[in-house]
C-alpha cells in the first residue's frame, strides 16, 4: 500500500474509534454482559479498538519510513 491510501485508512478509523468512544456510538457497546476475557463488553470493545488503533498507527509508521529516502 502506498502511504497515501494508509493515512486514509488511519484516518477512516480514528474517526470509527471517536464515533465509538463518543456519545453516540458508546450507547451501542454498552451493556454489563457478556463477559470476554473477564471484562464487561463495553471496557472489551474500548480495549478492542485501542488495540486496533495501535495497530494502525504501526501500520502508518511503517509506511511512512518506507516512503521516506
Amino acid at each position: 500500500m502506498s502511504a497515501r491510501s494508509v493515512r486514509i485508512v488511519v484516518a477512516v478509523y480514528l474517526a470509527i474509534f471517536l464515533a465509538f468512544t463518543t456519545w453516540p456510538g458508546a450507547t451501542l457497546l454498552n451493556s454489563a454482559r457478556p463477559f470476554i476475557l473477564g471484562l464487561p463488553f463495553n471496557l472489551f470493545c474500548i480495549a478492542l479498538l485501542i488495540v486496533g488503533g495501535l495497530a494502525v498507527l504501526a501500520a502508518l509508521y511503517a509506511s511512512e519510513k518506507r516512503a521516506d529516502p
